[in-house]
């Protein structure tokens, strides 16, 4: 299978000026500036095949956005490499642009005082899009987000997850080969979230389009994506299955007892676990993947319980205790000052 993305050593550095304080410092700064590099992204390097969808995770300012704008063409690197269906994406040619799209969750491109598809009318002008053609893609489009009545209502009228809906299908009207989605859920209430994801997963399977996919929504990573890449500081740290990580840092379960006459009183579960919750006939552990059997077998045996549920511990817990393994580990290989 080919490569639909392609990124070798790609880095952003931007530049700041560094004031010092009071008016002084100001003045100081008019003749003797001093700067700050940062490290949007430093040397990513990754591959992406066609028709698959990846994760592309990291907590904030981690430079997932600055790495999908570069693959995009809205910014140019500092240094590196990248080929997205061939293209350089910076060099912006036409051909290139007709074939991808963003969509940034934070970002509108519709038109907020025109109905959605006034707004959708003039993007498949821009694209030059036959009109017969692009209303048939509307007409799928709007059927399976259910959002076909929506058409004719001024954008600022509808809700935020009817919106983000119709900037997903602005940005699938052309039929792009490459979607770069960054944080496409963020602030969708629970039915829209699911709504959304539902779509991504038939659709972008349906027609092979290669994806990347930011979110901090962990069960849109865990529901659409079987790749993950890690990126930390501008730096990428992982790049592989998901279940990889969930096998390298799922190191816990978290198993619940239930006894409905009630549990003892006084008793202390702290020999089985970390206790995430403690009630008057439930609790909830977090137990050692190795020692779950022998815990649930004593644990039945002493309390006499009625029911026991064992479960994964959530996927966000999970990359969170990446990072913060990640973060552990550099402060510990840092120098110390002298």
């Amino acid at each position: 299978m080919s490569l639909a993305i392609e990124v070798h050593a790609l880095t952003k550095a931007y530049r700041t000026y560094k004031k010092e304080p009071g008016f002084l410092g100001a003045v100081r700064g008019l003749y003797n500036r001093q700067y700050v590099e940062t490290l949007a992204a430093n040397a990513v390097s990754f591959s992406v095949e066609e028709g698959k969808l990846v994760g592309f995770l990291g907590p904030n300012g981690a430079g997932k956005t600055t790495v999908l704008k570069m693959l995009s063409g809205l910014l140019y690197p500092t240094s590196g490499q990248a080929r997205v269906l061939g293209y350089v994406p910076w060099e912006r040619k036409n051909a290139f642009r007709r074939q991808f799209s963003i969509v940034l969750g934070q970002k509108n491109q519709l038109w907020w005082d025109l109905p959605a598809s006034e707004s959708l009318e003039l993007n498949r002008v821009i694209y030059g899009l036959e009109k017969t053609a692009a209303q048939k893609v509307i007409d799928e489009l709007t059927a399976l987000l259910d959002v076909r009545d929506k058409l004719h209502i001024m954008v600022r009228e509808l809700s935020l997850g009817e919106r983000m809906k119709m900037e997903l299908i602005a940005a699938l009207l052309h039929e792009p080969k490459v979607l770069f989605l960054d944080e496409p859920t963020i602030g969708l209430d629970v039915v829209s979230q699911k709504k959304v994801r539902e779509f991504l997963k038939h659709y972008t399977t349906e027609r092979k389009i290669t994806t990347l996919l930011t979110s901090h929504y962990m069960q849109d990573i865990e529901e659409l994506c079987e790749r993950v890449i890690i990126i930390d500081h501008g730096k990428l740290f992982f790049d592989g299955p998901l279940q990889q990580i969930l096998d390298r840092f799922a190191t816990h379960k978290i198993v619940t007892i239930t006894r409905r006459q009630g549990l003892p009183t006084g008793h202390s579960y702290a020999g089985w676990g970390d206790v995430l919750d403690l009630n008057a006939e439930q609790v909830r552990l977090r137990v050692p993947r190795d020692q779950v059997v022998a815990a649930c077998r004593e644990l039945l045996g002493t309390l006499q319980a009625d029911d026991i549920n064992i479960e994964e511990v959530p996927i966000e817990d999970v990359i969170r205790e990446v990072f913060l393994k990640q973060q552990a580990t550099e402060s510990a290989s840092a120098p110390m000052p002298a």
